[in-house]
């Protein structure tokens, strides 16, 4: 998963004033108007005139505003929404935070796990998915300390985006702002030509079934009942999305079937009938309901990889830096491919203050995050070590293995199947939470309302998806998107900001020593090579 989440809660001060009642002086201090000012005075005088217990001149909750919705996403995760806690912290358990935490991140980046593990190399792969896990919840744990650092300011309602504003001015808010579109709109590029590829799929199979069709595909795989395609090498020969039928039907209908239903010329643009209407809706907290199908499809790959595993055996072999047909080298220069997915798939950093506020022991907030990180690269490890060392070489190389793992299995695979239909509904329910939020953050910025009118938010939405139909149409490669849209918004969440933020409070606490430079330095540039890497290779 790639965890991000954006925060948008007004301070939670006793009275919370309405944006549309606050007159702006400037950028930096809100003065109430004296209409919400009036209204302010006449609940607390009310509410002092009767005693406590008699509840008769206590002001109605209509007269209150209500606070916003707050929503935890994760781009590659799952989004929800979060109650906001009003007496600062929340009455969550640390399993319940653990658990919460692992199911934002968990997304479907770990799709595309065994592809980076077999671009870097088995032994590197894994190398890297722990050296990653720790570097990653470093720089978490900086941001979750980055309030604490500020002096003689309440920061108990912020979020890192604001702890950037107050260390960056109007440049932190602004990049903030910038890079989580960044990964906002990279994860529903990912997710259109995911969802894509998963309704393609499961009609192929209703279709079949329904017609009792036979389809062999034109594609080199394995025999036998648990059978193991290679697409990408039927991909280099002309016949491409045409297959071998034997049946005792007219073939007339397949091969029109075959015509309107295209992996990438017909099904990406079906979904825009599905899925524009529901991003144009003002609240979405409908499908944050859904938000258990997240942990029920991470919890059934993994049940999923165990049983092929366990079917499949283990076919691996050795070689440090040569290349043979079947088996890639330990060590491949094309390791930066697996780092830029692995920047996504731990990326928790926009959204850990909200999620660490709602642990119930404030002072366990550094244990149960490195828990809940443990168990994210368990579980991404235990999913790319499987499915790479199970995969069948020979008769295939292990340079078939997709990035997107479920491409492996024929679409008339049962397993599959079921776990394709599981991830459609779970994409199909987060999709409009991440148009919601990423409306909320740039039409708020720019128009101070986060409906501002309906052909506002058309315009925004038709433009997102346009975005999601061309790349599932023209480059639905989703390993490549997600190590684009990680290494982009990582440089930023993951290793500058933190980095930078603890590095100039030390230096104005005058406490800043050179090892402590240095090694966030190092950081910082670790995050700068690692987004350049991926234009290079």
């Amino acid at each position: 998963g790639f965890s991000f989440s954006l925060f948008f809660f007004p301070s939670f001060r006793p009275f919370h004033v309405e944006p549309t009642n606050i007159v702006s002086v400037n950028d930096d201090m809100q003065r109430v108007t004296d209409e919400a000012s009036a209204m302010n005075k006449r609940i607390h005088y009310y509410s002092r005139l009767a005693s406590p217990a008699d509840r008769a001149l206590i002001a109605p909750d209509h007269v209150l505003p209500a606070p916003d919705e707050i929503y935890v996403y994760s781009p590659l995760g799952t989004a929800f929404k979060v109650d906001s806690c009003t007496d600062g912290y929340g009455k969550n358990s640390s399993v319940v935070t653990i658990f919460m935490i692992w199911n934002t991140m968990m997304g479907t980046s770990i799709l595309s796990i065994p592809w980076g593990i077999k671009q870097a190399g088995f032994t590197s792969g894994i190398i890297l998915i722990l050296l990653m896990g720790i570097l990653t919840l470093y720089c978490c744990y900086r941001v979750v300390k980055s309030r604490k650092m500020i002096p003689l300011i309440d920061t108990s309602n912020w979020e890192f985006p604001d702890v950037c504003k107050y260390y960056f001015g109007s440049f932190g808010q602004w990049s903030s702002l910038l890079f989580s579109m960044v990964s906002l709109v990279g994860a529903m590029v990912v997710y259109w030509v995911l969802m894509s590829n998963f309704l393609f799929n499961t009609g192929r199979f209703i279709y079949n079934f329904v017609h009792d069709i036979n389809v062999t595909d034109i594609v080199p795989g394995t025999n036998g009942s648990n059978k193991v395609i290679c697409p990408s090498a039927a991909s280099s020969h002309p016949p491409q999305n045409k297959s071998v039928i034997f049946s005792s039907g007219n073939n007339t209908g397949f091969e029109l079937f075959e015509e309107w239903w295209n992996k990438s010329q017909t099904v990406p643009f079906y979904l825009v009938a599905v899925l524009l209407p529901l991003l144009n809706l003002k609240s979405p907290s409908f499908f944050a309901k859904f938000n258990v199908l997240g942990t029920v499809s991470v919890v059934y790959l993994v049940f999923l990889v165990t049983v092929k595993a366990a079917h499949l055996g283990i076919h691996l072999e050795y070689n440090w830096f040569t290349d043979n047909d079947f088996f890639v080298p330990e060590f491949r220069i094309l390791f930066p491919q697996l780092t830029g997915v692995l920047t996504l798939a731990f990326f928790i950093h926009n959204c850990v203050i909200t999620l660490l506020q709602n642990n119930r022991n404030q002072e366990n907030n550094v244990r149960d995050l490195s828990i809940a990180y443990f168990l994210v690269g368990l579980t991404y490890l235990y999913v790319g070590v499987i499915i790479f060392a199970s995969f069948p070489s020979p008769p295939l190389s292990k340079e078939c293995i997709e990035q997107n793992f479920l491409d492996n299995f024929p679409s008339d695979d049962i397993m599959s199947f079921v776990a394709r239909i599981f991830l459609l509904f779970q994409m199909m329910t987060v999709y409009p939470l991440l148009g919601y939020l990423a409306r909320v953050q740039l039409l708020r910025q720019f128009f101070g309302n986060a409906y501002p009118s309906v052909f506002h938010v058309l315009v925004l939405n038709i433009a997102i998806v346009g975005a999601g139909v061309s790349m599932a149409r023209f480059y639905p490669n989703i390993g490549g998107i997600i190590r684009y849209s990680g290494a982009t918004c990582g440089l930023a969440f993951v290793f500058v900001y933190p980095s930078l933020i603890y590095v100039i409070s030390l230096h104005r606490a005058g406490q800043l020593t050179w090892p402590a430079l240095i090694i966030h330095i190092f950081i910082i540039l670790l995050g700068l090579a690692n987004l350049i890497a991926q234009f290079l290779l």
